[in-house]
């Protein structure tokens, strides 16, 4: 019975560990756990199927030392048929009494915010998103990781 438990649970999480499958990631590392205005994150996604639907995430990773509850970026995108337009976003990271809202490893914190759901690029082609800060502190102490993350549907 326990050989059998085992073989479900290991499909189980095999399965789970395929739904996950990015179709984009790529993350950027800040020097010095510093985001400054000027350090603006650009993602080129060439993509081959203008049918697909995609969830567009930003990924962001920050100290448990990160003083701010939420941070606000500018997200960019700009393509073949799509306007060069830019979003300001807030990303929230904390609960109201503190507590951070993703999960921790070693004092690190990973965030994925979903900035656009079932997305459909107009056409064939290469496409750009950017990320940058917009918070008052520049530059922006205790972040660790920027990038994007693009999840077919």
């Amino acid at each position: 019975m326990h050989k059998h438990l085992l073989i479900v649970a290991s499909v189980v999480i095999l399965l789970a560990s395929c739904i996950d499958g990015a179709y984009y990631e790529k993350n950027f590392t800040m020097p010095n756990q510093s985001w400054s205005y000027d350090n603006i994150q650009k993602f080129e996604v060439d993509i081959d199927d203008s049918t697909i639907k995609y969830d567009v995430y930003i990924n962001l990773r920050h100290s448990a030392n990160y003083k701010f509850s939420n941070v606000f970026i500018l997200f960019h995108e700009k393509g073949k048929g799509l306007k060069d337009t830019v979003y300001r976003k807030e990303i929230v990271l904390a609960q109201l009494d503190g507590r951070w809202l993703s999960n921790s490893a070693g004092g690190i914190y990973e965030n994925q915010y979903l900035a656009k759901e079932n997305f459909t690029f107009p056409d064939t082609g290469k496409y750009e998103f950017a990320v940058e800060q917009n918070m008052r502190e520049n530059p922006l102490k205790e972040i660790i990781n920027v990038g994007i993350k693009l999840v077919k549907k």
